[in-house]
């Protein structure tokens, strides 16, 4: 996907919604097994990677080295998804990256972050800090746009009923 391509789709409405409030996306790598795993991640969009913040010894953090790439879905209940394919870069960082505290401001009453974020500061020495750098993305709404394959069979469906007619 050229990097016009790219920055279109993510400046569509949709994209920058869910990037801005939805507070969980699905993070998608291959294991040291070969397995492909997807797990769920509290994340913070800033303006050009996805950032993910967690424990330096969780299992994705040592897959991610191994193979940087990587697939997100961020979707909700309604039916709108962005799905997004990248690389990630891992930093291990002292302290609560600001992005993890961003991140975690989606849910959760303002009232309630300053106690959070004494009680996470506590608990984490360091961090890894994972930049997910998108290379494709595709922002779904399932009313004006459709995943590629749906969308090519409702091209075919009108070029044959216009060519049969």
């Amino acid at each position: 996907m050229s990097d016009d391509t790219l920055r279109r789709e993510l400046d569509t409405p949709i994209a920058q919604e869910l990037l801005r409030t939805t507070p969980l996306a699905r993070l998608a790598y291959n294991g040291p097994d070969g397995f492909p795993r997807v797990v769920p991640v509290g994340f913070h969009w800033d303006g050009t990677r996805v950032v993910i913040c967690t424990v330096p010894t969780a299992a994705k953090v040592a897959a991610l080295r191994a193979d940087p790439r990587v697939a997100l879905t961020i979707d909700t209940e309604t039916p709108r998804a962005l799905l997004l394919r990248g690389t990630a870069r891992i930093e291990i960082v002292d302290g609560v990256p600001d992005e993890y505290l961003w991140a975690n401001r989606k849910t959760g009453e303002p009232a309630q972050w300053q106690a959070f974020e004494r009680e996470v500061r506590a608990l984490y020495e360091r961090m890894a800090k994972i930049e997910v750098t998108p290379v494709w993305a595709r922002a779904l709404d399932f009313e004006t746009t459709l995943p590629k394959a749906v969308e090519d069979l409702v091209r075919r469906k009108h070029e044959h009923s216009t060519t049969a007619g």
